[in-house]
């Protein structure tokens, strides 16, 4: 499969470099684990202090600078020196990559929480690939079927994607049981499109409806945090999302909110392309549940959005 991932750029580097690491052989992963927890500082080494403090070797600083896109080792302080400064701009007075202490009150809790969920959807906003997001949203409003796999917190994403193309007329299934969504992979063919759905981009059960559908000649859309994935490697249109954990969030927390911010532009972008039947459907849809709201009196009330 094609992947229309682009590298990243010298501003994006410690983004790319959050999704690189969970696929990166130890040696490699060590040298990551260092300039995440503090790149300011790498960006005033050299590439000898690195390697040592990592303890691994200058080739493997090199050969990590390669998967992250950048030409050398120069580049590579001056990409870390120019983004962690921006980052402690928009921290402002709050640590950067700060994690949830064990004597925390419940004031630093929602701080640190509601700025790591912040972050995680510019990140992603801004290393987001337009061109494959372009053709994400082609493909899905001319398809005939779309079809969209996720499993554990990732059936969350699925379903909150089906629900809305859903409600602007498209036909949309979300499968969240390894059984139904082969079976339904099975029946796919070259107008439909397939959406995987896994942060880690690691999970057996999406990657085998995934393929399967591909088998069948479905498109292939994944979203993923880990560009380097099984997922991403059966992906003909890669998006690819940014998130920061804490201490008691793994993959089921940020990593969802900021899947759940790429669902929200997908979803948007596809109904501008279908603007009047769009519209009309969301309409339809709305005067449909009217009648379930708590003291409405209208039935048909004046369109506010695409949330029931």
């Amino acid at each position: 499969m094609a992947n229309n991932h682009q590298p990243a750029g010298g501003h994006e580097v410690l983004a790319r470099l959050r999704g690189l690491k969970p696929t990166l052989v130890p040696s490699k992963r060590r040298v990551a684990a260092y300039i995440l927890r503090d790149p300011a500082r790498v960006a005033t080494q050299t590439i000898t202090e690195l390697a040592d403090a990592a303890q691994t070797s200058e080739t493997t600083v090199l050969r990590l600078c390669q998967e992250l896109g950048v030409r050398g080792y120069r580049e590579l302080r001056v990409a870390l020196a120019a983004e962690s400064g921006r980052e402690q701009e928009r921290a402002a007075n709050r640590e950067v990559g700060r994690d949830i202490g064990r004597d925390d009150d419940l004031d630093a809790i929602i701080d640190t929480i509601t700025y790591t969920d912040q972050q995680a959807i510019a990140d992603t906003a801004r290393n987001l690939d337009r061109a494959a997001l372009a053709e994400a949203v082609s493909l899905t409003a001319q398809a005939r079927r779309i079809d969209i796999v996720g499993f554990g917190a990732s059936a969350v994403v699925a379903l909150d994607l089906q629900q809305k193309l859903h409600r602007i007329g498209l036909i949309a299934y979300a499968w969240h049981d390894i059984h139904e969504a082969l079976t339904a992979a099975a029946l796919l063919g070259p107008s439909d499109v397939v959406v995987g759905v896994s942060h880690t981009g690691a999970t057996l059960d999406t990657i085998d409806a995934v393929r399967e559908a591909a088998a069948h000649g479905a498109r292939t859309v994944v979203l993923t945090g880990v560009p380097n994935s099984p997922l991403a490697a059966e992906a003909d249109v890669l998006l690819v999302t940014a998130d920061r954990e804490t201490t008691f969030r793994s993959g089921a927390t940020a990593s969802r909110i900021a899947a759940l911010s790429v669902v929200d532009v997908l979803f948007a972008a596809v109904a501008q392309r279908r603007y009047d039947q769009a519209i009309a459907a969301l309409s339809a849809t709305r005067r449909a549940v009217a009648s379930r709201r708590a003291g409405s009196d209208d039935p048909a009330p004046e369109l506010e959005g695409s949330t029931p």
